[in-house]
């Protein structure tokens, strides 16, 4: 199937919003209630309703600790999801597995992008399946199942590096890529995802759209002392010091869809126009991703 664009336009800033439904058992924020395809088809299409550009399916929860399903059994939660929005909405339809033949079933029932939560780094194939098909890639940071590098910045750099590498291998266009730093993901304190989000401007070196994933983690509640529900406040906070550090790409459970949106579009239009009356230039337009706000996110 021929994919449509992804990441998005990168010469301005374009805010649209990306809606994540999870057909699982996992305790997600908005995920893991949608037990029938129609439940999950219903609640993506409202998604879509507030201004989803793009909607997120996945089969398996990604929280630590939690049981992993078959193959089989993943691709027969995801696969009827995605037939029926297929038919049902112009909103990209993003595929959220590490494997590699759900992600080509995926693609061929009609999934544009491919949302990998190990990096390509668990079955490389996925950039095969990519690069024959131009479907996008989030290639996301994560620690788990391996030793970290100390420092935050060395291991995202380590670990992004050689994914970027698998893709370059694979015939993948860099056009074709978003990275996630993997907030929460086998980052243990409230003290490392703190220390990512200070020097998340950083990563700017690998000249690519960045997605900020902090709705309702752990470590926020670490810092607030609030439980998932109560962290709406919190996640706009982080997302915003994001936005302001390079962040294209963003998570939020529905009930903040809304207000996540008013916060990014009034931060772009400020510095959009303090950008323009100092002559400077202003970064957070170099890579102008659509911007994603992400429904019922993975707590990791």
């Amino acid at each position: 199937m021929a994919c449509r664009p992804w990441p998005g336009d990168r010469t301005r800033p374009s805010f649209d919003d990306h809606g994540d439904h999870q057909r699982d058992a996992g305790p997600f924020s908005d995920g893991g209630r949608f037990e029938t395809v129609d439940a999950a088809v219903e609640q993506a299409l409202r998604a879509v309703s507030e201004g989803a550009g793009i909607v997120d399916i996945g089969g398996e929860s990604t929280r630590p600790n939690a049981a992993t399903v078959s193959p089989s059994e993943e691709q027969a939660r995801v696969l009827p999801v995605i037939e029926a929005l297929r038919g049902r909405t112009q909103a990209l339809i993003s595929i959220d597995t590490y494997r590699a033949e759900t992600a080509r079933l995926a693609i061929g029932a009609g999934a544009h992008i491919v949302n990998d939560v190990f990096g390509l780094q668990k079955e490389p194939d996925i950039a095969n399946i990519a690069a024959v098909t131009g479907a996008g890639l989030c290639i996301m940071h994560t620690g788990r199942d391996r030793v970290k590098l100390v420092d935050v910045i060395a291991d995202q750099v380590h670990f992004l590096g050689r994914s970027l590498a698998i893709a370059a291998a694979s015939g993948v266009n860099r056009d074709r890529i978003v990275l996630d730093p993997g907030f929460g993901f086998a980052k243990e304190t409230a003290e490392e995802n703190l220390e990512l989000m200070a020097r998340f401007s950083e990563l700017s070196r690998f000249g690519l759209p960045l997605l900020a994933g902090t709705s309702r983690k752990r470590f926020l509640g670490a810092v607030t002392g609030r439980e998932a529900q109560d962290r709406d406040a919190a996640t706009a906070v982080t997302s915003a010091l994001l936005r302001l550090q390079g962040a294209a790409v963003f998570g939020c459970t529905m009930s903040q869809s809304t207000g996540m949106r008013s916060i990014s579009s009034m931060l772009c239009s400020m510095r959009a126009r303090n950008s323009r009356g100092s002559g400077r230039h202003d970064h957070l337009h170099d890579h102008a991703a659509e911007l994603r706000l992400l429904c019922a996110p993975r707590r990791a």
